[in-house]
């Protein structure tokens, strides 16, 4: 190719051709382009610079072009993916160079991920003093990767134990006796010593027949909490649609014994029937009919899971749900003889057929005649299953939830994956039961549970309930009984007002100081905060 410029600098010939055989100068193919230049328009040495310019750059171009072709970047603009990749830094967008950094950042961290943290680095507690340390340090990108991890592993770790503080002081405060109700209790205890009218038989003469009348609704309540037995008593007499029907037999400890009837023979709940009587009022309650209850008082492991080092099996990287059922697991109360007393019903009451078991951390809020009605089918138990159901963390407990499967004794007996009911609204068939071994059973595995060091389960008085009561469940709607009130803070309000007993299972009492606040009122409202010796205990409405 020849570029020919004419004399007066108004043209250019552009000769491109092929071939140079012949004399006389000749070019074979001769290919002749001739450009004008208008001078009024454009000088000629702006032309010749534009067409050397241009002559420069087309090569570059066409090779740019398809570099970015083959790398697939066809949906930027040509100029923007130049710019991107060869132009220099003018030519690139900012956003395009916080890509690049962040890449790089990512890269480092990646590396230093698998690193150990130096011994020696200063553990930073706060992002202010991050921040200081940088500017001080002026860290390359490594150095401020491994700072960045060592302050975040030290954060996590500040965390944790914080988490596991919360759940440790909820424990006590869930296991504690709250000043207000031990007020009441000394007080009621006191009125039952000076008042004749405390002391009053429950209940009187004449309606002691009722107490063995099957034709009445029966229910039952264990407690040691008076204010609590007065709420699941009193919102039961205040739903049922046919309150003469009722009729409730409070059991409590020695102890609590005198202040329990003061409440009750004060406070009465007419036309209900309500009786109240402690197990030592009991003659079958002795250490002969129910040994395995001395064995676990005797029993040097049991003492030292309840009432020793609370925090013994718990670490910093157990999640916060799993630390409060461990330390919920070591609740002293799962000792008492109270919590065991429903295995016992059957011989405690030979005259009835069919009770209601409740808890004392429950709240009925309809009408329970139906449950009456329900038939059993042969079975003994009609409970709640909860192994399914709208709230995951409620509604999934199987067996393996309560039950140690990596024991053999357990895996070789059991399904993990049987679905397991709950304690705390129950109905038993009393007739049914006094025919089974459920006793017999129940008593055989928590002996063995005591044999093998309380490894085959941890939790309280439902595992050994779920493995003798297994075959003899009849399960009922969970309209009937709704849980976690004491544990699920997210507890859907809708389904708490429909269900007919709700129940605050779990650390946060609704008459601790920990308990959810929105979720308090539905127990509350069954409180009477003008009674004189509530008011004199100071236990005020939330």
């Amino acid at each position: 190719m020849q570029i020919r410029l004419s004399p007066s600098m108004r043209s250019i010939t552009i000769l491109a051709g092929s071939g140079g055989g012949g004399g006389g100068g000749g070019y074979g193919l001769l290919d002749l382009m001739k450009v004008k230049v208008a001078a009024r328009h454009v000088s000629y040495r702006t032309m010749l610079q534009t067409v050397l310019i241009l002559a420069f750059l087309l090569p570059f171009v066409f090779i740019l072009t398809a570099v970015v072709t083959l790398e697939g970047v066809n949906s930027c603009s040509s100029f923007d993916c130049l710019g991107r990749r060869f132009g220099p830094s003018f030519l690139v967008r900012s956003d395009d160079q916080s890509r690049r950094l962040v890449r790089n950042l990512y890269k480092t961290l990646d590396q230093v991920n698998a690193e150990g943290i130096p011994d020696g680095m200063k553990a930073l507690s706060s992002f202010e003093e991050f921040l200081s340390e940088i500017k001080k340090g002026q860290f390359d990108a490594r150095t401020f990767a491994i700072s960045l991890k060592a302050t975040m592993e030290n954060m996590d770790k500040e965390i944790k134990k914080a988490k596991l503080l919360e759940q440790l002081h909820k424990h006590f405060a869930a296991t504690s006796i709250p000043k207000g109700i031990h007020c009441l209790s000394l007080r009621l205890t006191d009125e039952y010593s000076s008042n004749a009218h405390a002391r009053k038989q429950l209940p009187a003469p004449e309606l002691l027949p009722f107490l063995s009348d099957n034709s009445l609704h029966h229910f039952v309540v264990a407690s040691d909490n008076i204010l609590a037995a007065s709420v699941v008593v009193t919102s039961a007499v205040r739903s049922s649609l046919h309150p003469e029907k009722v009729v409730f037999h409070v059991i409590t400890d020695k102890k609590t014994y005198p202040g329990m009837h003061s409440w009750f023979a004060l406070n009465p709940l007419s036309p209900a029937i309500v009786e109240v009587k402690g197990v030592h009022q009991f003659d079958w309650l002795t250490r002969e009919n129910v040994p395995v209850l001395e064995a676990i008082e005797n029993n040097l492991g049991v003492r030292n899971h309840y009432h020793g080092n609370h925090l013994m099996g718990t670490n910093l990287s157990d999640p916060p749900r799993v630390v409060a059922s461990k330390l919920q697991a070591r609740s002293p109360k799962y000792i008492s003889l109270l919590n065991h007393l429903r295995i016992y019903l059957p011989e405690l009451f030979p005259n009835l057929s069919k009770v209601i078991f409740l808890d004392d951390d429950v709240v009925i809020q309809r009408d329970l005649s139906p449950l009456w009605d329900i038939d059993l089918s042969g079975k003994v138990n009609g409970a709640v299953e909860t192994c399914k159901g709208e709230d995951k963390w409620v509604m999934s407990k199987r067996l393996k939830t309560y039950l140690n499967f990596s024991h053999p004794r357990i895996a070789s007996k059991f399904d993990p994956d049987e679905c397991a009911w709950a304690y705390g609204m129950n109905i038993f068939d009393l007739s049914v039961w006094r025919k089974t071994d459920i006793r017999d059973t129940y008593h055989h595995w928590i002996k063995e549970n005591l044999k093998s060091n309380l490894t085959l389960w941890k939790l309280g008085t439902l595992p050994p309930a779920l493995i003798a009561f297994r075959g003899h469940i009849h399960p009922i709607d969970p309209s009937w009984h709704m849980l976690g009130l004491g544990y699920q803070e997210k507890s859907d309000i809708d389904s708490v007002r429909k269900a007919a007993v709700i129940h605050y299972n779990g650390q946060c009492k609704p008459w601790l100081e920990i308990g959810y606040k929105h979720l308090q009122p539905f127990w509350t409202k069954f409180v009477n905060y003008s009674n004189e010796f509530i008011r004199n205990c100071h236990i005020l409405e939330p």
